[in-house]
């Protein structure tokens, strides 16, 4: 694995940056290098949060960088702060949920990918999983960090819940592995649109 770079972004209270901690630290307990900056706008005043993270095998040289390899924008504010991080070489990835307009979306990236996250946490999970889901979508498009590793992450950060709710765990798994599977369709099917 090279270096990868992943900007996530979303709404104040939809849980980006604990995806980035899980990821994170999941990869660091591969013997990944992992590199993760919280970037915290107004978003507990309803403003946008972006987390930027970086993977790799080697040393990673610099905290910031310019252009994503993968960015998620999980609300149609998301979209318009991120674009500026697509490049040529961007999986640019949005929730499909959103009717979001056609010059919202950055003008240029390898790909834009429309995934129903909300929907699918709404009406066949729960709305709590919809950041898991996304999670097991990144995973699925990046192989950034094994499935097994998250979840071993995922029971790390939220283990005391489980114990607590042991119908959560399987919940929570249940979202990483749909999100997972959604990414990889996506790509697969060609359902990404060439910009």
């Amino acid at each position: 694995m090279g270096l990868i770079r992943i900007a996530l972004a979303g709404e104040g209270g939809q849980g980006v940056q604990s995806i980035a901690e899980i990821m994170a630290e999941a990869a660091y307990e591969n013997n990944r290098q992992a590199l993760y900056i919280p970037n915290f706008g107004l978003e507990q005043r309803g403003g946008v949060s972006i987390a930027f993270i970086q993977f790799s095998d080697t040393r990673i040289g610099a905290p910031k960088f310019q252009k994503a390899d993968i960015v998620v924008a999980l609300s149609e504010r998301a979209v318009a702060r991120t674009k500026s991080y697509s490049g040529p070489d961007t999986l640019f990835v949005y929730d499909s949920s959103f009717d979001i307009p056609a010059e919202d979306f950055p003008k240029v990236a390898k790909k834009l990918i429309g995934l129903p996250a909300i929907e699918t946490a709404n009406e066949v999970l729960h709305p709590r999983v919809f950041n898991i889901i996304i999670m097991g979508a990144v995973i699925g498009m990046s192989d950034i960090v094994s499935f097994e590793d998250v979840k071993r992450a995922l029971e790390h950060k939220l283990g005391y819940k489980f114990e607590q709710d042991p119908k959560l765990r399987e919940l929570n798994f249940r979202a990483l592995e749909m999100g997972r599977e959604m990414a990889q369709k996506a790509l697969q099917e060609g359902v990404a649109q060439s910009v």
